[in-house]
């Protein structure tokens, strides 16, 4: 899962080594930290939150076969 986030994130931003992914995983949730420069957080968000809303929609598919839930945070 984080290195899908990982590839999304960084073909969305203009400054992509400044991407960082980090992944916690207990029994029954994966949490998935994706960091990204401050100007680049529009990009990543979205207007009305449709491009994070997305990048959540396609790691929680790609999560269905590990049958946990998958939390997908957009940090500073």
């Amino acid at each position: 899962m984080k290195e899908l986030v990982e590839v999304i994130a960084k073909s969305l931003v203009d400054h992509p080594e400044e991407v960082v992914v980090t992944e916690t995983e207990n029994d029954k949730s994966i949490v998935i930290e994706l960091r990204v420069a401050q100007m680049d957080m529009g990009k990543v968000i979205g207007k009305q939150g449709r491009i994070a809303k997305a990048i959540r929609s396609v790691v929680k598919a790609a999560a269905s076969r590990a049958e946990k839930k998958v939390i997908v945070e957009i940090m500073q």
